[in-house]
């Protein structure tokens, strides 16, 4: 929360990021601690720190350019992917999407998470975690529940 670093869904974790607000030209160079934003039309979230810096405290989100500087592995090939779905308040509903996902996606783990705060999470972790294959199931899953494509390493 104090550092200066962000969540991103796809960035290799430990990549280094030059993040510009676009309507005040502020800037930050942030390392990819974490996994997120698991909003829809948001591409990256900032520690505490980051916001401050960037003049995004306030007003809480904003059109910022984002350039890779640094990353420790390839950003278009490789990588471990997987496709997270949810969040749920009931834990109930998220074991019965993971038991529906589990029978539709038997050489897939479907692995159920609680974050921090309570909140349940699902992961389709494809076989041998392959991109394309992750992407195919974001076309294929059917559900009302929010769905990203999440780089894992």
């Amino acid at each position: 929360m104090n550092s200066l670093s962000a969540a991103h869904r796809t960035l290799p974790l430990n990549s280094v990021v030059r993040v510009t607000n676009l309507k005040t030209s502020s800037s930050a160079l942030l390392r990819i601690t974490d996994r997120g934003p698991f909003v829809n039309n948001r591409i990256i979230d900032l520690s505490k720190a980051a916001a401050m810096k960037l003049d995004v405290w306030r007003p809480g989100t904003a059109l910022v350019k984002i350039e890779v500087l640094e990353a420790p592995a390839s950003l278009l090939s490789g990588g471990k992917w997987c496709v997270q779905i949810g969040g749920f308040k009931d834990a109930e509903d998220a074991a019965r999407l993971k038991d529906k996902l589990a029978r539709r996606y038997h050489t897939a783990k479907i692995l159920q998470f609680t974050s921090p705060v309570g909140q349940e999470w699902l992961r389709v972790r494809v076989l041998e975690d392959d991109k394309l294959r992750a992407e195919e199931v974001m076309k294929e899953t059917q559900t009302e529940a929010g769905m990203f494509l999440v780089r894992l390493d």
